[in-house]
């Protein structure tokens, strides 16, 4: 079995269940609670910034191919979705892999965030 992880944001999980209660007529309660929560989530409620499928897929192509990203892709797909804008937030969630960078790369990798999101 191939080990292969598919990284999808907000917005993509709002979709596919408001598809499938559009073909099923109705949800689950759990289908139901997750379809709020990503609505929510990819509203500009959260954050300030409403997510966008096309927006989070180019995004993490991106920080991919930056060296010290490139062996994590969930941190990559998780810096798509939050879109962190200050140097705070980004090492908030670079600490959780203990990626070591320097305030020039973080200010880069915000700067390639502002390119995508803004």
């Amino acid at each position: 079995m191939a080990d292969s992880n598919e990284y999808v944001d907000y917005a993509k999980v709002r979709d596919l269940l408001l598809s499938a209660q559009e073909r099923r007529h109705e949800l689950s309660y759990e289908q139901q609670m997750a379809l709020q929560h990503s609505e929510w989530a990819a509203s500009a409620q959260r954050g300030g910034i409403k997510t966008n499928s096309k927006v989070f897929d180019d995004l993490c192509v991106a920080l991919q191919s930056n060296s010290k990203l490139a062996d994590h892709p969930d941190v990559c797909a998780k810096i798509s979705e939050l879109m962190p804008l200050s140097v705070q937030s980004l090492r908030v969630i670079i600490s959780s892999k203990r990626i070591a960078m320097d305030t020039e790369e973080v200010e880069s990798i915000i700067d390639i965030v502002r390119q995508h999101v803004l």
